[in-house]
């Protein structure tokens, strides 16, 4: 069973130096999201807080870049990321429900039922024997 812990992320985000003020107007974008806390974390960074049934640091990030964000890219945060990328898209599939069957076997199974069912080997019986 999943506690509430389990499911509520605290994750840091850190960006380039490069250009400068980029963190503010990420705090400014983030706080708009709805279940996601975000918070400075020194000159670079941003610690966000939100649950993984609604959000990940995979989707979150990918927004920030798309708006034109730069990220850290040492390999260190690098293996970070994709770290927690991986756990969280484990536990998010691990929340949710099976996926629904989407094929419509009831044809099949009334087709094969109207055959006649046995042996249909139409090899003849001494082909079949190893003399």
């Amino acid at each position: 069973m999943t506690t509430a812990c389990d499911i509520q992320k605290r994750r840091e985000i850190v960006f380039h130096p490069l250009p400068p003020g980029q963190m503010q107007h990420a705090l400014a974008l983030l706080s708009q999201l709805p279940g996601l806390k975000a918070s400075e974390l020194g000159p670079l960074g941003l610690q966000i807080e939100y649950c993984i049934a609604d959000h990940c640091l995979e989707d979150i990030e990918a927004l920030l870049l798309a708006q034109g964000f730069h990220l850290e890219g040492s390999l260190l945060l690098r293996i970070k990321r994709n770290l927690a990328y991986y756990c969280e898209r484990v536990q998010r599939e691990n929340l949710g429900k099976p996926a629904p069957r989407t094929k419509n076997y009831a044809a099949h199974i009334k087709a094969w039922a109207k055959r006649p069912h046995g042996d249909h080997d139409e090899t003849p019986a001494e082909w079949r024997q190893y003399k």
